[in-house]
């Protein structure tokens, strides 16, 4: 892999992770005394993906804006690797006036048309809508896809099987990501799925199907390029699973008690290991990482600043952009 490519991944990689860093800063400030939820700079759930960077890292440098990406309720990392305006989404998550969706949909309802982003807090929900993507892509004659992601929970859902056959009998140029961070908020993914890998679900429909080890973004990258590759060629789907961590909570405020493994966590971190095999490799010395991370630093700084200094909705406007408006045809 020229070191360009490596480069730009853990790039991906640290501007996620600071992202999230922030976002977490800004969550917890103002929830106490003891913790509301519905208070704050940012009230309501918050579910972060940090852990879990490598996979839209390697996913998404195969992308371009032109493509769709359907992602989870945990979707930052997807949204900051495919090139979601960073201060339209802090406003978002702030529920701001100037965010993606003018403050109404919040973390879980990013909605990005120039970048053909879009999330949701309901299980499998990305899996149709990325079909019908994928089908107009194709009807107008592009190269497109849509990539589709999703949690190893949601591989148990109809919604993912559904859309695994109908994608398949009709070929369309969809890839489907399934993030296997082993635990489905609280449940194990052992006590949840009758198969070992969800990849294997793959051969039920006559698609290439495979698991990714050890949260490695390269080689998610590698297989990220065959299955786009494919896609793009009209071929057909395929299926990636990863074996991936969630290092937080299902959601700010979950104490984890569930999590037997929870101690060894922070030592699994795939940035800084990947910065390690970036050393040794010659690629990142002291003067390049401090760089990668001022730079990430600058520019999501400059996005929660712009968010905050952002006007919120005004309470009169509520049913405004939620229905169609304009003269019926």
């Amino acid at each position: 892999m020229p070191d360009e490519v490596r480069l730009s991944l853990y790039e991906t990689m640290v501007l996620s992770r600071t992202f999230e860093e922030a976002i977490l800063r800004e969550y917890h400030a103002d929830k106490g005394p003891g913790f509301d939820i519905g208070k704050g700079l940012v009230p309501g759930e918050m579910h972060l993906s940090a852990g879990q960077e490598p996979v839209a890292a390697g996913v998404c440098a195969h992308l371009t804006t032109d493509d769709a990406v359907t992602a989870t309720h945990r979707p930052h990392h997807f949204a900051v690797a495919h090139g979601v305006d960073l201060r339209k989404m802090t406003a978002e998550i702030f529920g701001r006036e100037t965010g993606l969706g003018r403050g109404r949909g919040g973390h879980m309802h990013l909605f990005d048309p120039d970048t053909h982003f879009s999330c949701s807090g309901i299980i499998a929900e990305g899996y149709p809508p990325a079909l019908g993507m994928a089908f107009a892509f194709r009807r107008r004659g592009t190269d497109r896809i849509a990539v589709a992601v999703t949690g190893e929970g949601a591989a148990n859902q109809g919604a993912f099987h559904e859309s695994l056959n109908l994608a398949a009998l009709w070929r369309l140029p969809v890839v489907f990501v399934v993030e296997d961070n082993e635990w489905g908020i609280s449940v194990a993914r052992t006590a949840s799925t009758a198969v070992a890998s969800n990849a294997d679900r793959a051969a039920g429909y006559g698609i290439p199907g495979v698991r990714v080890e050890d949260n490695d973004v390269e080689a998610v990258h590698a297989e990220a390029a065959k299955a786009v590759a494919r896609a793009r060629a009209g071929e057909g789907p395929s299926l990636i699973e990863v074996a991936t961590l969630r290092m937080w909570g299902h959601f700010e405020g979950d104490a984890q008690g569930y999590r037997p493994e929870l101690d060894s966590v922070a030592g699994l971190d795939p940035i800084p290991r990947y910065e390690q095999r970036l050393r040794e490799a010659g690629v990142l010395d002291d003067a390049v990482v401090a760089r990668v991370k001022e730079s990430a630093s600058a520019r999501v700084e400059d996005a929660v600043a712009f968010a905050k200094s952002s006007p919120t909705p005004d309470p009169t406007d509520v049913m405004t952009y939620v229905f169609a408006e304009g003269a019926a045809r």
